[in-house]
């Protein structure tokens, strides 16, 4: 795999399981002092793993 490719499949990875994390804890979170409901954070997670199994399995053939 190219570096990149790497980057950007540690990136992703990291990104859904704090996501994850953020769901199952269920850490509260405000943008500009709006709360984000926590089943964004599963959808997020969803977004985020998904897209580095594709670049991680595209990476790979």
């Amino acid at each position: 795999m190219k570096p990149f490719t790497n980057i950007a499949v540690v990136v992703l990875a990291f990104i859904a399981m704090m996501q994850l994390l953020r769901f199952v804890m269920g850490w509260e979170v405000s943008v500009n002092g709006m709360q984000v409901p926590v089943w964004v954070s599963g959808v997020a997670f969803l977004v985020a793993g998904g897209l580095a199994v594709m670049v991680w399995r595209e990476a790979r053939r």
